[in-house]
């Protein structure tokens, strides 16, 4: 399924991968719910504040992920149920060009093996192609 929405950069999907966050008053487990190249949604049992800027590494089937991120939503207080899950949405502030095309390839490997939305398989496959690729074509 893919997430999109908002005031988002791009499309998300559905991938849970582990978080480790790391802020200047400690460290906090999490696990991403759902992830694009732009951010994610984390879900933690501490949220961080709105705003909040840390150090955070997914930890991907292949490697780990490293970010700069920001909390631009966070669901502190409201309930932990199915719907809103407790977390934070997170915008990238700082990822190399190398992990953002490592989640291009697994959003990518993941739309495929669902019934997506072509558009959003497009967007993230534009993501992964190599300059030199656009040529062979």
């Amino acid at each position: 399924m893919v997430i999109s929405g908002g005031d988002r950069g791009g499309p998300r999907v559905k991938l849970k991968w582990p978080v480790a966050i790391k802020t200047e008053k400690g460290s906090m487990e999490g696990v991403t719910l759902d992830l694009g190249t732009d951010g994610a949604f984390v879900s933690c049992a501490k949220p961080l504040r709105l705003n909040e800027v840390f150090d955070m590494v997914i930890t991907s089937p292949d490697h780990e992920i490293e970010a700069k991120a920001e909390v631009i939503w966070s669901n502190i207080y409201g309930p932990d149920d199915d719907i809103t899950p407790r977390g934070m949405g997170v915008r990238f502030l700082k990822i190399s060009g190398k992990d953002r095309k490592a989640i291009a390839k697994a959003a990518v490997e993941h739309l495929r093996s669902k019934e997506a939305d072509p558009g959003a398989l497009e967007a993230f496959q534009t993501l992964i192609i190599e300059p030199d690729e656009t040529s062979k074509e």
